[in-house]
């Protein structure tokens, strides 16, 4: 059903700024192997099941194992393809996808954000592990080590060699896929560097580690972005990214694009070092939870709690918001477009109704 056009905002009142780089990425990896994509996507511990979640024009799905769809402390959040991270679908001959977990904490432990690597060479049967992301520190005897990355990491997306994970307040933390080192298995509890020497990482057998960060500002007196999620559009010139706002019935709800630089993966910036929106809406959408753009087209998941099935708007600029209702499963969230399929990929969060799952885009 139509609803109100979408309100255009300035968008260069928007803005983001890079970090430096980890130089303690280097030291880690003298200490640590590093074994590379294709390694972890390949050496899955852990079976997907098959599955059919209630998606209208779904065309692939799969689900976790009982463990992963259980789970009460870790929440899936984030999807991203390598169909995201170059034009031919692979990275380094690898077909993956890669799902982000935040930890709520409530087993009383807060290990951060975690990511599953699925192996999707054989749709019809995913094997995947998860990985922890980790920020390198300085430890109080100055040896590298590194930390959990406590995010709600509710929206990531691949591009080139970069992972770039929603940070809600602040902007992006970016990961550096070019580093994934394998740690000691031998102590769940610990994180880090440990008197031993030895490095652990809650009993998972790899880590990510953040090389930087696009921090937020803005100028106007425009409010700072709420980074709720955000996806990669690869049918943009140049290539961009999509980020918008969840927000509660009531509130406003935006949506923003950044042009982002193939040459380097990086946002393009501005002669001053910022990399400026070039689009930017308030859409009044509630309960927001995904959103990417395919030609020009926004396409936007919406959760209507746990009780209901999840609702897919669409809007071009300049446009209405049209919503159709309940053709996405329950608490459905992130988006991520696969082009060369036509197929637009999103995930479902709540314990015990997990799925992952492709809706045809061309259908909307």
């Amino acid at each position: 059903m139509p609803a109100q056009a979408a309100t255009t905002l300035p968008a260069a009142d928007f803005r983001l700024k890079a970090t430096g780089y980890s130089g303690l990425i280097d030291d880690l990896d003298a200490a640590l192997p590093d074994v590379g994509v294709p390694t972890v996507v390949r050496d899955g511990n852990r079976a997907a099941t098959t599955c059919s979640p209630a998606a209208a024009n779904r065309v692939a799905a799969f689900c976790w194992n009982s463990g992963d769809d259980d789970v009460a402390y870790w929440v899936p959040q984030g999807i991203t393809t390598t169909a995201d991270a170059y034009g031919e679908a692979t990275y380094e001959g690898a077909t993956a996808i890669l799902v982000s977990w935040y930890d709520n904490g409530a087993d009383g432990v807060d290990r951060g954000v975690r990511v599953s690597f699925v192996d999707y060479s054989t749709p019809s049967a995913p094997t995947y592990r998860h990985v922890l992301l980790v920020e390198p520190y300085a430890n109080s005897a100055g040896q590298a080590s590194f930390r959990a990355v406590n995010l709600h990491a509710g929206g990531m997306f691949w591009y080139g060699h970069h992972l770039y994970v929603a940070a809600t307040g602040t902007g992006f933390r970016v990961f550096d896929l070019r580093h994934l080192w394998q740690t000691s298995t031998t102590n769940g509890s610990a994180i880090g560097r440990q008197a031993d020497g030895s490095h652990q990482a809650y009993g998972y057998k790899y880590v990510l580690p953040q090389a930087f960060a696009y921090n937020q500002s803005t100028t106007g007196g425009r409010a700072a972005i709420r980074f709720s999620f955000a996806s990669l559009d690869r049918t943009s010139t140049p290539d961009s990214v999509v980020v918008g706002e969840y927000a509660n019935p009531g509130a406003g709800s935006r949506l923003f694009r950044f042009p982002i630089d193939h040459t380097d993966r990086m946002l393009a910036e501005s002669a001053d070092g910022y990399a400026r929106a070039t689009e930017a809406y308030d859409v009044s959408v509630q309960s927001m939870q995904g959103a990417t753009a395919i030609n020009g087209k926004y396409y936007l998941s919406t959760s209507d709690g746990s009780g209901n099935a999840g609702d897919l708007a669409t809007f071009t600029p300049g446009g209405a918001v049209t919503t159709r209702h309940d053709v996405l499963p329950v608490g459905p969230e992130n988006f991520s477009y696969w082009p060369a399929k036509g197929q637009l990929w999103s995930l479902t969060e709540y314990a015990g109704d997990r799925s992952v799952f492709a809706v045809r885009a061309s259908a909307y």
